[in-house]
Order: structure tokens, then C-alpha cells, then sequence
């Protein structure tokens, strides 16, 4: 029996009867990182958009296995809860909700049964302490005038109190400074280390603070080379082109 997190076999996505991903294939283990690197319209978020439901995109072909199962009928919210994690390019703003009740109910609403008052603050306080981050930051409202690295700082946060088996971490480090890149890291690998990784990036800025078991290069909805953190780098150095000769 495979002890894979996911398996993708020969998957094939439509949007308005466009084909975006053309067969692609990917296995993620407990513990890797894989990096999807490429071009904009490459498919890298229609990827993490299939993976987590969106309902605009059209699975036309091949298959998702998440924890051996087929996930083709699971809603948004099963997946969630089966361990599925998505971290937003653009993280919306809730005003009115404080960042405390969201947490509460995010992690009461992905675990199999209500977490006591005591544990979660038990472990709210560890994962805060381990990113640095004052109490006071309970009371605000979710992404309500924050800035992006105060975003990411929470989305890391809400990561390492769900505990995901799959991280989908959607160009997050999109327009960060180093500090907010750093921030990013470090939750990666705060995180439980059973987690597997899927990280889609347009720089090797964030894969030097968190090396990759795999990179992939994308080019119009299929994996065109895969390699170990080496490959980034070179796709940083000489672009994509050279991947299509």
C-alpha cells in the first residue's frame, strides 16, 4: 500500500472548456517539499485550485488520490477537514472576526472532536512564541489592515495549529520583504514534520530558506523537467526557454 499523501496520475483540468493542465503527474510523500516552479499561465494555481475544490475547474482526465481515496466529490470544507491546507496569494480580510475566534473555530472545525480551552491555548501560545507574535494580535480583526507580512504571519500561525497533512502554499511569497520570506520559512518548518509540501513559487528566494525534496518546472500545464534544489536555481539563471528547445 502506498504511503503517499497524494498521488496524481495523468490529470487533465478545464476552465470554460479550456484546457489548462495537459496530463500531469505528481506523488507527495509525508515530510517533502515539492516546489512548482514556472511562467504566469504555466497552471501552477489552477493545480492548488483543483487540489482544494474550486468549482470553476473541470477535471477532464486522470486522477486525485488524497490518503488513498479518490477526493472527486469531496467539497471544499471535506477537504479541509480530511487535512488540507490552502495558503492564499491574497489572504482575504474578515473585519469583525477577532483572529482569536477565527483560530478556535478553524482548528474546533477540522479536528475530530472540540479541542478543551486549556489545550488550545497550550498550543496557540507555543506556535505564536515560535513566530514571534504579540498576544494583542488576538484581539484584531482576521487581515483587517494588516500588512502582508502580518497575513503570512497569521496564515503560518493557522497552519501549525491545524496540523495539515498537505500544505498548499499558493505563491505566498509573493511581493514579501526578507523578514515576511523568513517568517514563511519558518513556518514551514515549525510545522509537523509528517506534512508534505506543496509549494508554488515564482522565486528561488523562498527555496533558499527551505530547501525542496523536488522542484518542478512547469510550462503550459505539464511538468517539463523535475530536480532537487539545483533545478531552481538554474531556472532563476536562464529562464524557461531553454526547457522548450
Amino acid at each position: 500500500m502506498s504511503d503517499a499523501i497524494l498521488e496524481i496520475k495523468n490529470l487533465y483540468v478545464a476552465v470554460e472548456d479550456k484546457e489548462i493542465i495537459k496530463g500531469l503527474d505528481l506523488t507527495i510523500r509525508p515530510g517533502e517539499i515539492h516546489a512548482i516552479m514556472g511562467r504566469n499561465g504555466a497552471g501552477k494555481s489552477t493545480l492548488a485550485h483543483v487540489l482544494m475544490g474550486h468549482p470553476d475547474f473541470e477535471i477532464t482526465g486522470g486522477t486525485i488520490h488524497y490518503l488513498g481515496k479518490s477526493i472527486d466529490e469531496y467539497d471544499v470544507f471535506e477537504r479541509a477537514r480530511a487535512g488540507m491546507f490552502l495558503s492564499f496569494q491574497y489572504p482575504p480580510s474578515i473585519p469583525g472576526v477577532q483572529v482569536g475566534n477565527f483560530l478556535k473555530k478553524s482548528v474546533n472545525n477540522v479536528r475530530d472532536e472540540p479541542v478543551k480551552a486549556r489545550q488550545f491555548r497550550g498550543e496557540l501560545n507555543a506556535a505564536m512564541s515560535k513566530l514571534d507574535m504579540d498576544k494583542s494580535f488576538l484581539s484584531r480583526y482576521v487581515n483587517d489592515g494588516f500588512s502582508g507580512g502580518e497575513k503570512k504571519r497569521l496564515e503560518m500561525l493557522q497552519m501549525m495549529l491545524l496540523k495539515p497533512n498537505l500544505a498548499l502554499l499558493d505563491e505566498t511569497d509573493s511581493g514579501l520583504d526578507i523578514d515576511a520570506l523568513r517568517l514563511v520559512a519558518k513556518g514551514i518548518r515549525e510545522t509537523e514534520s509528517t506534512t508534505g509540501f506543496l509549494v508554488i513559487t515564482h522565486y528561488q528566494r523562498l527555496l533558499d530558506l527551505v530547501k525542496p525534496t523536488f522542484v518542478h518546472a512547469m510550462i503550459d500545464g505539464k511538468f517539463v523537467k523535475t530536480g532537487g534544489p539545483e533545478l531552481a536555481l538554474k531556472l532563476e539563471e536562464r529562464g524557461y526557454d531553454w526547457l522548450e528547445a
